[in-house]
C-alpha cells in the first residue's frame, strides 16, 4: 500500500478546470505546487503567514461572494490554525473550499512527523466545528470527485493523503506587496 497520492499530480488535478477560481496557498509546498500549475493573478501565495491561509481564504470569500475560493494548504499549517475551522464554519461562506495536503510531516522544518501522523483527524475536527461537507481522500476516484466538488456551491473541507517527499520547487513571486497589488488588480480593485 502506498503512503499517499503524488502531491503535484493532486494539485494539478484540482486546478485543471479552475477558470476564474481564486486560489490562496499555504506556506511552502502548497505554494510550489500551485505555481507549478501556472502562476496566475488569481493565485495569492502566502509567505511567512503560518496558520493563516484558511482565514485569508475566509476573508476573500466574504469579500468576493460571487467568486469561488480555494485554499490549498498543508497539514502542519492547518494544525497551527485549528481555531479557524470553527470561525469559518460559523461564518458559513458558501463559496469557500479548503483542501489540506496531508503528508503527515512538517515539511518546511525537516519532515518531522506532524500530529496527523499520530492519529489527529483534521476532517473530524472540521466536522466537529460545524462543517457539513468534510472528507478524507486517499485514492484517484476520490480525487476526481473532489476536483468536481470544489467548483460547486457550499463550504467544503477535504484532507488529501499525499506521499511524503520533496518535489522540485517552483517558486512563485515572493514579494508580498507585489502579490497583494497584483491580486487586487486581478479582481479589478486596483491598478496593476
Amino acid at each position: 500500500m502506498s503512503e499517499g497520492l503524488d502531491r503535484r499530480a493532486v494539485v494539478a488535478a484540482l486546478l485543471a478546470g479552475r477558470h476564474d477560481l481564486l486560489v490562496v496557498t499555504g506556506l511552502g509546498s502548497a505554494s510550489y505546487d500551485v505555481a507549478a500549475c501556472g502562476d496566475r493573478v488569481e493565485n495569492f501565495y502566502l509567505w511567512g503567514a503560518m496558520g493563516g491561509a484558511a482565514m485569508v481564504g475566509l476573508g476573500l470569500a466574504l469579500a468576493q461572494p460571487e467568486r469561488r475560493v480555494l485554499v490549498v494548504t498543508g497539514d502542519g499549517e492547518m494544525l497551527m490554525g485549528l481555531g479557524a475551522l470553527a470561525t469559518i464554519a460559523v461564518a458559513g461562506a458558501r463559496n469557500l473550499a479548503i483542501v489540506v495536503l496531508d503528508n503527515r510531516r512538517y515539511g518546511e522544518t525537516g519532515a518531522q512527523p506532524s500530529h496527523t501522523a499520530h492519529g489527529v483527524n483534521l476532517a473530524a475536527i472540521a466536522k466537529g466545528c460545524g462543517w457539513e461537507n468534510t472528507s478524507t481522500i486517499a485514492d484517484e476516484p476520490g480525487l476526481d470527485q473532489l476536483a468536481r466538488a470544489i467548483h460547486r456551491d457550499g463550504p467544503l473541507f477535504a484532507v488529501i493523503r499525499i506521499a511524503p517527499g520533496e518535489k522540485p520547487r517552483v517558486l512563485p513571486p515572493r514579494d508580498g506587496a507585489f502579490l497583494a497589488q497584483r491580486f487586487r488588480a486581478g479582481l479589478g480593485l486596483a491598478e496593476p
